[in-house]
């Protein structure tokens, strides 16, 4: 069989597939599914220096071929994480990525600080958060505000850290050498891209935060140039994510240069997901002669 394991950021992963933030919670609902184990890591939903309870219902709609979301970071906070979820994580023999949100580079700053001697493995700093410093601007669609959020929080961890890329942006290979620059370890990426639905009844947008997060099939083009793209720029790895489905998609994005994968809304439909686009993978490489997945990363040649 071939080897899958991937060696990202520094951080050895068994297999690249990696339930993504916001879409798994914290794994317990899926354990009575399979055991996390068999996953290459888990990256956690996306918390905050204190709890918040997200926007108000409705805050996620259907749209053909994806979803809308605006949940709006509804999580129980830094302090319950370290409390109530990592020591249930830590024993499950898989890595653990820990998603970072603020809406000011203290907070973040603050998160990276407690982190630090937990049994987290990794740092995902999200920065698609408004700067409320900055008028709401989010951190993400601006490469010196991506950088000076990204070096402060370098600064103050020791861990590995990722950053996760906003795809709301004119070039985002600007902004992935933006936070390489600021000491960012390997970037993931697509967050997920602005979009609304409208009730036609009501005259009203169907999110009561009028805008939202599209997710799912939709949006994987978008997310395979994307990956595409920022590979090809920077020198760090880079995790691919937005849209993967199927082990044919896995592949895919493995070729555009990913050398680890988050798996997200596709877990919506099916729980089983990441465990089926494993085998997948699996059965591919070894029909193909392919010894390990790492040498399919980057081997898409342009014409």
């Amino acid at each position: 069989m071939a080897d899958l394991s991937v060696l990202f950021a520094g951080i050895p992963f068994k297999n690249p597939i990696v339930p993504a933030s916001g879409a798994f919670g914290y794994g317990r609902e899926y354990e009575p599914f399979y055991p996390l184990s068999k996953l290459g890591g888990i990256s956690c939903k996306g918390m905050t220096l204190h709890p918040q309870d997200g926007n108000p219902p409705p805050r996620v709609a259907e749209t053909p071929a994806g979803m809308l979301n605006s949940v709006g970071l509804q999580n129980p906070g830094i302090d319950a994480f370290l409390r109530d979820e990592v020591p249930n994580l830590a024993q499950k023999n898989t890595v653990i990525i820990a998603n970072v949100a603020g809406h000011t580079i203290e907070d973040c700053v603050e998160i990276a600080r407690r982190l630090e001697g937990s049994a987290v493995d990794m740092i995902e700093l999200n920065i698609s958060c408004p700067n409320v410093k900055e008028g709401g601007v989010a951190f993400g669609v601006n490469p010196q505000m991506a950088h000076d959020i990204t070096k402060a929080v370098r600064e103050a961890s020791s861990k590995p850290l990722m950053v996760k890329l906003s795809p709301n942006v004119t070039s985002i290979t600007d902004i992935a050498q933006a936070v390489e620059a600021g000491g960012a370890d390997a970037v993931s990426l697509i967050n997920t891209l602005l979009g609304m639905r409208i009730d036609i009844h009501s005259r009203r947008p169907i999110l009561h935060n009028n805008v939202g997060g599209l997710s799912g099939p939709a949006v994987f083009p978008v997310a395979l140039r994307m990956v595409w793209q920022v590979a090809g720029a920077v020198k760090i790895p880079v995790c691919g994510m937005g849209g993967i489905s199927t082990w044919e998609d896995a592949v895919e994005m493995l070729l555009a240069g990913a050398s680890l994968l988050q798996i997200g809304a596709a877990l919506f439909v099916d729980p089983y997901a990441p465990i089926r686009i494993l085998e997948g993978l699996e059965e591919y490489l070894d029909k193909n002669g392919i010894s390990r997945i790492t040498d399919l990363v980057g081997q898409a040649k342009p014409y």
